[in-house]
């Protein structure tokens, strides 16, 4: 990894983000690149105002990571709805992670809002990490969500390939369907009957996921296969409570028309959920979300 994107308002919230970068560029060597956008959507004098503001506090943030951290480090400040502003800038700059906070800050107006950080994640091409938790030093154990598709393989390559947990434990969690041993309980079959066939479907997920996990020889994962009990989303972040997780690593599908309007994606709803940081991947470009 070789350059961090921070999104920025200056908040204590967004400083997690800053701090959380922060750690990884030390860790790797990567260089920072933060990013605040006013929004223009303003009388003139208001968003002359704030870009003032924003980078004169840029500049001494950077300035500071530089002298003090020895990271090489770089500012910017735009004019654009801060969704489209992040977006724009992130296509510029091209960072190997985008990292962000998840919920509302404030410095002058409003700037961040869930919806906000969830088109972003929808719309740039690459990884963003929302960093929920304060950073006490580096992750130690990542849990890994995977459904065995295309998206899963390209997270975990990704994650692999990123470097942030390198002295981490890793874990990859399969939630799996057991539909049919429910409709087995619901028409009330014989309780050895519905046992029978959750351990066989157990068994067969286990199977799917050690097969999955073979292309990842270089990636030690601990195999998590887990019966889907609730809803994936509540699953994912049962598991990442009980293993004692600081990271959640999820694939992201881009979304478009209809759908978008009412996203209630898995990764969606971890995103809202989580207390602790959440990785997202997109997939590649060229590729269809699976």
């Amino acid at each position: 990894m070789k350059l961090l994107m921070v999104a920025t308002d200056f908040s204590e919230r967004s400083d997690r983000a800053l701090r959380r970068a922060t750690l990884l560029a030390r860790q790797t060597g990567a260089g920072l690149a933060l990013v605040h956008v006013v929004d223009d959507d303003q009388p003139t004098r208001i968003v002359e105002a704030e870009r003032e503001v924003a980078a004169d506090l840029l500049r001494e943030q950077a300035a500071t990571i530089r002298e003090s951290d020895g990271i090489a480090c770089t500012a910017r400040v735009g004019l654009a709805d801060p969704f489209a502003g992040i977006v724009a800038a992130a296509e510029d700059i091209a960072p190997d992670l985008l990292v962000l906070g998840p919920h509302r800050r404030r410095l002058l107006r409003d700037v961040f809002v869930g919806t906000t950080a969830e088109r972003t994640m929808r719309s740039v091409s690459c990884p963003v990490l929302m960093a929920n938790a304060a950073p006490v030093g580096p992750y130690r154990h990542a849990l890994l969500a995977t459904d065995l598709s295309e998206g899963s393989r390209a997270a975990i390559t990704r994650f692999s390939e990123l470097g942030l947990a390198p002295a981490a434990r890793a874990s990859a969690l399969y939630v799996f369907d057991t539909a049919e041993a429910r409709m087995m309980r619901v028409h009330a079959m014989p309780s050895d009957g519905h046992e029978t066939h959750l351990a066989e479907t157990g068994e067969a997920a286990a199977r799917a996921l050690s097969s999955f996990l073979g292309a990842f020889p270089h990636v030690p994962l601990t195999e998590v296969p887990r019966p889907q009990e609730t809803t994936p989303p509540d699953q994912i972040l049962a598991a990442a409570a009980e293993t004692e997780a600081d990271l959640i690593v999820l694939g992201s599908h881009g979304r478009s028309g209809l759908e978008a309007l009412v996203l209630g994606s898995v990764a969606r709803q971890v995103l809202r959920g989580a207390d602790i940081d959440v990785l997202t991947v997109p997939p590649a470009r060229g590729t269809q979300p699976g």
